[in-house]
C-alpha cells in the first residue's frame, strides 16, 4: 500500500519540477531560435543592401560601393534611361514574363485537371514521359530549338521566347497542378455532376477556384523566370531592339575595360521591382488554403 501511494506522489513531485523547469527552456530555445532567424535575416539581407548601396554610389567600380554610401547619387539610374536602352530591354522582359506567366496558369490548370480526374488511354505513359522531360536541362534542346525556330520563322521574336519557356516549365508545373488536385475532394464532381453540370464547367467554377494557391505559386514563379534567363535569349534573340534585361545588363559588366557596375546594381535594383510587387499582392493567396472547409462532415 505504501508504494502504490507513494507512486502517484512522484509522479506529482516530477511533474512539479517539469513546469518549473518548462519555462526557462522554453525561453532558451525561443533565444536560440531568434538567433538563428537574424544570422539567416543578415546572410540574406546584407547582399541586397550592398546592391542597393552600390547602385547609389559614385563611380563605376565597386571598390568604391559600400551599403551605404557617403556621396549618394542618382545618376547611375538616370544613365540607365539616357544612356543605354534599358527602358526598352525592360519592356522586352515584362512582355515576355507577362506572357509566360500567363501561359504557364492556364495550360497548367488544364492539364493538371486533366491528369488528375479524367482517365483515358495513355494516361501513365504521358505522366511518365512529362516525368521524365521534366528531367532535362532547357540549355540541353537548345540546338533543337534553334534549329525549330529557324524553320517556322520565330527567330528574333519575343513571342517565341515566351512559348519556349512556357513550353519548358509545363511539365514541372502539370505534374505540380496533378498532385495538388489529387488532394481536392472528388466528391465536389461529382456533386456537381448529378445536378448536370460538365465537365468545363466543373473545372471553372469548383475545381479552378481550389486551385488557386497553387496557380499563385505557378504564376509568381513563371513571372520571375524570364527576367533572369540569359541563356535562352542569348540563342534566340538577335536584334539590339529585341533584348531583354538580362542580356543588356550582362553587356554592362561582360568588358573587363569598360565595364559598368555601379550602374548594372541600379538596373538590378530597379529589375526586382516588379517582381517584389507581384509577390506582395499575391502573397495572401500562398498562404492561405482555398480548399479549407469546402467539404464538411
Amino acid at each position: 500500500m505504501t508504494t502504490t501511494s507513494e507512486a502517484p506522489a512522484d509522479r506529482a513531485r516530477a511533474a512539479r519540477r517539469r513546469r518549473r523547469t518548462s519555462p526557462r527552456s522554453e525561453r532558451v530555445a525561443s533565444a536560440f531560435l531568434h538567433l538563428e532567424l537574424l544570422v539567416v535575416a543578415a546572410i540574406v539581407i546584407f547582399p541586397l543592401l550592398w546592391i542597393v548601396g552600390a547602385s547609389f554610389s559614385p563611380g563605376t567600380g565597386l571598390a568604391n560601393a559600400s551599403p551605404i554610401p557617403e556621396d549618394a547619387t542618382l545618376d547611375h539610374y538616370v544613365s540607365l534611361f539616357t544612356e543605354t536602352d534599358y527602358g526598352r530591354w525592360y519592356l522586352n522582359s515584362l512582355y515576355v514574363a507577362t506572357l509566360n506567366m500567363i501561359g504557364s496558369v492556364v495550360l497548367s490548370a488544364l492539364c493538371g485537371y486533366v491528369f488528375s480526374r479524367i482517365r483515358f488511354k495513355g494516361r501513365k505513359a504521358g505522366l511518365l514521359g512529362i516525368l521524365i522531360l521534366q528531367m532535362f536541362p532547357t540549355f540541353l534542346t537548345a540546338i533543337a530549338v534553334y534549329m525549330l525556330f529557324l524553320n517556322f520563322g520565330l527567330l528574333d521574336s519575343l513571342t517565341g521566347l515566351a512559348l519556349v519557356s512556357i513550353a519548358a516549365a509545363l511539365p514541372y508545373n502539370t505534374w505540380l497542378m496533378k498532385g495538388y488536385t489529387d488532394n481536392l475532394p472528388a466528391s465536389l464532381d461529382e456533386a456537381a455532376a448529378i445536378d448536370g453540370a460538365t465537365r468545363w464547367t466543373i473545372f471553372v467554377k469548383i475545381v479552378l477556384p481550389l486551385m488557386r494557391p497553387m496557380l499563385t505559386f505557378v504564376a509568381i514563379t513563371q513571372f520571375t523566370m524570364p527576367w533572369m534567363d540569359f541563356i535562352l535569349p542569348a540563342l534566340l534573340l538577335q536584334s539590339p531592339e529585341k533584348q531583354t534585361v538580362a542580356l543588356g545588363l550582362f553587356a554592362m559588366i561582360e568588358d573587363v575595360y569598360q565595364n559598368a557596375f555601379t550602374t548594372f546594381a541600379a538596373g538590378a535594383v530597379i529589375l526586382a521591382v516588379p517582381i517584389t510587387v507581384l509577390y506582395i499582392v499575391l502573397q495572401r493567396y500562398l498562404v492561405t488554403g482555398a480548399s479549407a472547409g469546402a467539404e464538411k462532415g
